[in-house]
């Protein structure tokens, strides 16, 4: 399939090359993951480390393939933790950098192992801080508490707004003011909030002040504060001086350190899901090509958020002559990738390549149907492709029961003593 020349940031990792002259003697489906680009976002982000002074921490719920830490961790303070499991990998993989976890809510044969990975600990509510927080204390943690500054600053994407109404993340004032008690707030080193989802830093100067409104006099008394994730950074265009105008407001106003936990913009662009076309059919006025990727499966924030992820040489619909729609092998109906104009008609056996493949995948996939996971490989710094871990049957049957196969007399056989 020839195609003009794609000059996305999706792609831009690429160099002028199509996907079949680099990745066309993968396996498919599978995931690359692109050392360079990791690296590039690192410099972005240790910039304003520098600059400011502020630490930034790896958020691993979006990006957690732990043998490509090393591109990062140089520009780096650490990595957060969405529970005992991240925070073991992030005490694991990043040893030498903070692990700070939070959750909705700590199990309580959890805790015990959670606060020997831990160094900060953020708890989502009073009652939370209330049963662990002098435990997280005994330990050696740095506490903190979740807030909710009820700022919303998103639209089109409510399952990822923390401030929605009725939401379950953070204490609200009204909430602080009924519920937090001196020796509560004795025990916090910091505030937490996180309130965006892939937004630039304008959306995080208006949460900043809906946080100053509400909780200003309760952060001078404060040593830190996390403004959590979602800031995307490393994208083009990205507002960095007004991010670093953000990051010195609170530092002179509560003279607090600031914490960022980015978790896209760690590994925006640095990867793609390789994938070939099975069957190619029509139905009406709609072209309809089945890959042997699926949404569901391999790439479910495409559902979830719902986005349409950009492809290499594919345009909008009606763009270029050829319009298709990309679909998955599943039996869900709604496994669609989404509509793209080619260049040409697609075929059987062709290679298509999604870009910003590397967030809210690997760790995201599933086995519905029995599908395969995509084996996942690591492009180095010079190109060179190393393949980093092989899924197959028995990775999906293991998550389903018992992982050894059981015994099975034969017929008249069994002995019954």
């Amino acid at each position: 399939m020839t195609a003009p020349t794609e000059t996305r940031a999706a792609f831009a990792a690429l160099n002028g090359n199509t996907p079949e002259e680099l990745f066309g003697a993968l396996p498919t489906p599978c995931y690359i993951l692109d050392e360079a680009q990791l690296s590039r976002n690192a410099a972005v982000l240790d910039g304003i480390r520098r600059r400011t002074g502020c630490r930034i921490l790896l958020a691993q719920k979006a990006f957690s393939n732990f043998d490509l830490y090393p591109a990062l961790a140089p520009a780096l303070d650490g990595t957060e933790a969405s529970g005992l499991f991240e925070a073991r990998l992030g005490r694991e993989a990043m040893p030498e950098g903070e692990v700070h976890v939070f959750s909705a809510a700590y199990r309580a044969a959890d805790i015990p192992e959670v606060l020997r990975y831990a160094d900060h600990i953020v708890f989502n509510s009073p009652r939370q801080l209330s049963l662990y927080g002098e435990a997280a204390c005994a330990a050696g943690c740095s506490i903190g508490l979740r807030i909710n500054p009820e700022c919303s600053t998103q639209e089109g994407h409510a399952i990822y707004d923390p401030c929605a109404p009725g939401s379950r993340l953070g204490t609200t004032r009204a909430q602080w003011d009924a519920e937090m008690t001196p020796a509560l707030i004795a025990l916090l080193d910091g505030l937490h909030f996180h309130t965006l989802c892939e937004q630039d830093s304008d959306a995080l100067e208006t949460t900043l002040s809906a946080v100053e409104e509400k909780f200003g006099g309760v952060l001078l008394r404060m040593k830190w504060l996390n403004m959590g994730g979602g800031h995307h950074i490393t994208r083009p265009g990205y507002d960095i001086a007004r991010l670093e105008r953000c990051i010195r407001r609170a530092q002179t106003a509560w003279n607090v350190t600031v914490y960022l936990e980015p978790g896209e913009a760690c590994a925006l662009n640095a990867g793609f899901l390789a994938s070939r076309v099975l069957d190619v059919r029509k139905n009406g006025d709609t072209n309809i090509a089945i890959l042997d990727a699926s949404a569901a499966c391999h790439m479910p924030d495409v559902l979830e958020m719902p986005y349409t992820p950009p492809l290499w040489s594919a345009a909008e619909p009606g763009m270029l002559p050829c319009t298709f729609r990309l679909g998955g092998p599943t039996c869900l109906a709604g496994d669609v990738i989404g509509e793209y104009a080619f260049p040409a008609p697609l075929k059987e056996g062709d290679l298509l390549l999604f870009g910003d493949m590397a967030i809210y995948t690997t760790c995201k996939n599933n086995t519905f149907n029995g599908m395969p996971l995509p084996d996942i490989y690591r492009r180095g710094a010079d190109g060179a492709l190393t393949p980093l871990t092989h899924f197959g049957y028995e990775d999906f049957k293991g998550r389903l029961g018992t992982r050894e196969q059981p015994h099975f007399h034969r017929k008249g056989t069994a002995n019954h003593g």
